[in-house]
């Protein structure tokens, strides 16, 4: 299955150098000798971008390249990009084994913040200095510098911190979304979520706490448990357990100081998702998001016959898609996670900062077990 619209332009580079007057917006061209330079310049006329041309290995199959960037065109900007973090889908994409692949070769990236330089002249939602995130998945954020059709950017506010600005257009808007589309949730009511410390985890729980909302956590054990369990309790958990005592009878003790959870978020499948059934109140609802297990979710007949669960699954890509039209969903939805971010209850996960041309280390931490830090490049 090919990337729609915007994806479709990955055919060769970049999906949105789209730009629909034949001399502007042209594919770039790409120099094939890996740069080594301490430090990078953007400009008008020349970018740094992380390329692959073939699935396999993140870390050994993306290679750090310089390109030349189009002429812009009358509806297109050129974007310095500030801030790219690397996650799962995008190491998934450069495996192959995401759901929506580009044609090859691509530039890595699906997720992050720019400023806008340069607009053109027809150009009237954005102006120079404006901080912009992609609309959709397949832009290609691992670059220093892009030329991107206007109507595939969003404006975001300066006034948020970079990191949370360069990681807000996947994680939190996916939990954001999954706490406010599949139940009616009210401050007391309870969320059951696996991969808690995951981006997507540590945004449900600041969210939930935001609206009052009591979360259960799980986490699989790991040497720093108690450490994680302590920052996932700052950022507002209201418990933190491991998968281990997700199958123990002292559940029934948790559940007695707080109702049985109306939603739970599986991001893992497996087992893991099984016994986030087992717990879910009748009529609540399990929403899969994520597979990192990379086994089947089994649901055991019982749960369906006298619980009457609703299993469902939730991709955001999917949702920015249905809503294209809609540019009120998408712009309201964005401003109200700024305002939590504004009043201090929703800050970016825990992030390590790392330079676009040690892109080898980044990515490899990436691929690391029990790594509860998000990488992200900087620019």
């Amino acid at each position: 299955m090919k990337l729609s619209r915007v994806a479709s332009f990955l055919i060769r580079v970049h999906p949105v150098y789209r730009c629909p007057v034949s001399v502007s917006c042209n594919e770039p061209i790409r120099h094939g000798s890996v740069l080594t330079k301490s430090s990078f310049s953007v400009s008008v006329k020349d970018s740094t971008a992380l390329f692959y041309r073939k699935h396999g290995e993140p870390s050994q199959v993306v290679q750090l390249e310089s390109l030349d960037l189009p002429h812009m065109g009358p509806e297109c900007v050129l974007v310095k990009m500030l801030a790219a973090p690397i996650n799962p889908s995008d190491l998934n994409m450069i495996q192959g084994t995401y759901a929506i692949l580009p044609e090859l070769p691509a530039v890595g990236g699906n997720e992050g913040v720019g400023q806008v330089m340069e607009v053109g002249n027809q150009v009237k939602t954005l102006k120079v200095g404006d901080w912009v995130i992609p609309r959709d998945a397949g832009i290609g954020t691992w670059r220093t510098a892009a030329v991107v059709k206007a109507e595939d950017l969003v404006t975001l506010p300066k006034d948020i911190p970079v990191l949370s600005a360069a990681t807000l257009g996947v994680n939190p808007c996916t939990a954001y979304r999954m706490l406010t589309d599949f139940e009616e949730l009210k401050p007391g009511d309870t969320v059951i979520q696996n991969a808690a410390n995951s981006g997507v985890g540590q945004a449900v729980i600041q969210i939930a706490a935001a609206k009052g909302i009591q979360t259960i956590n799980v986490i699989r054990d790991r040497p720093d448990l108690q450490q994680l369990s302590d920052r996932l309790t700052a950022l507002g958990a209201t418990h933190v357990i491991t998968e281990e005592t997700l199958r123990r009878p002292e559940m029934k003790e948790l559940f007695r100081s707080c109702p049985r959870p109306k939603l739970a978020l599986n991001g893992v499948g497996g087992k893991s998702a099984t016994e986030l059934l087992r717990h879910l109140q009748s009529g609540g609802s399990m929403v899969t998001y994520g597979g990192m297990a990379k086994q089947p979710v089994t649901v055991p007949v019982s749960a369906l016959i006298f619980k009457d669960v609703k299993i469902r699954g939730f991709w955001v890509t999917q949702w920015k898609r249905d809503n294209k039209h809609d540019e009120d969903a998408l712009r309201n939805m964005l401003d109200e996670l700024c305002i939590l971010i504004r009043a201090g209850k929703l800050s970016a996960p825990a992030c390590t900062e790392v330079r676009l041309q040690d892109f080898r280390k980044a990515l490899e931490s990436a691929m690391k077990p029990y790594v509860s830090t998000k990488q992200v490049l900087v620019m």
